[in-house]
């Protein structure tokens, strides 16, 4: 993607001014090309005069994107200064999976500060990104996870984390994503959002039972499970019943509580 409009969120230019962006598919196979770049750079309006160093620049960014196994390679802005065409500001987010490829990927993490509940969801084995929302979220599987997400948005808040128990999850690993949500102070509400395929809700509720029992949370918890033995988990915490741990039946019901804070 690449836009004269730098400076700002390139999410508002596709959507304030979808015209300003120029988006190449780029195929695999063929990579990169230097006719490619020179299109864009000309569909984007931006200054000729540097086209030679925009090429380098670009060519250079997509280097870095394929060999360094990122998941997003970004400048903005790019800025004309009397040394010619410089970088102000960049972010590259790397693939943890291709970690085995890269030994100096453990470097660059010992030099970058992760917020605790990152660090100690990345201790439990669990997939967690830190938000800067209030409204906890525990899910399994990216996909529902980022629906979960989306949800509370809809109703009006934001979430803290994107947290992902994944599919066949266990009682310990719901008790796991407690536990590191407890870490994290910007949290206010948690929702527990569990569709049942091969995670099995019965555990899942386990999990949330040993995970709660005897504790005097910090914060409401709302809970919406469906899918496989949801009957059975759903009687687990029936018969277990917590002040603070709300069951609800479906998913917006759970958001509106969960942004709510179960006011």
């Amino acid at each position: 993607m690449l836009s004269a409009k730098g400076g700002m969120d390139i999410e508002a230019v596709a959507e304030e001014n979808p015209d300003d962006l120029t988006m190449v598919h780029i195929d695999p196979s063929n990579s990169l090309t230097d006719e490619m770049v020179l299109k864009a750079i000309q569909d984007s309006n931006l200054n000729e005069k540097y086209e030679t160093e925009l090429l380098e620049i670009i060519k250079s960014l997509f280097r870095l994107f394929v060999d360094g196994d990122c998941d997003l390679v970004e400048v903005n802005p790019l800025a004309i200064t009397s040394d010619g065409v410089k970088a102000l500001d960049s972010k590259v987010s790397l693939d943890m999976n291709a970690k085995y490829r890269h030994e100096e990927f453990e470097d660059i993490e010992k030099d970058i500060p992760i917020p605790p509940s990152e660090k100690s969801a990345k201790e439990k084995g669990l997939n967690f990104i830190k938000l800067d929302g209030s409204v906890g979220i525990i899910g399994n599987g990216a996909g529902l996870v980022m629906s979960t997400l989306d949800v509370v948005a809809e109703y009006g808040g934001s979430a803290a984390n994107f947290l992902d128990i994944g599919g066949g999850a266990k009682a310990e690993t719901v008790s796991a994503a407690l536990d590191v949500l407890e870490t994290d102070e910007s949290v206010t509400s948690v929702f527990i959002n569990i569709f049942g395929g091969i995670t099995r809700c019965d555990l899942v509720a386990q999990g949330i039972v040993e995970a709660t029992r005897g504790k005097n949370l910090k914060w409401p918890i709302v809970i919406r499970l469906d899918g496989t033995n949801a009957i059975e988990g759903l009687e687990i915490l029936k018969q277990n019943p917590n002040e603070k741990i709300f069951i609800t039946e479906t998913m917006n019901q759970a958001a509106e509580l969960a942004v709510k804070g179960i006011k």
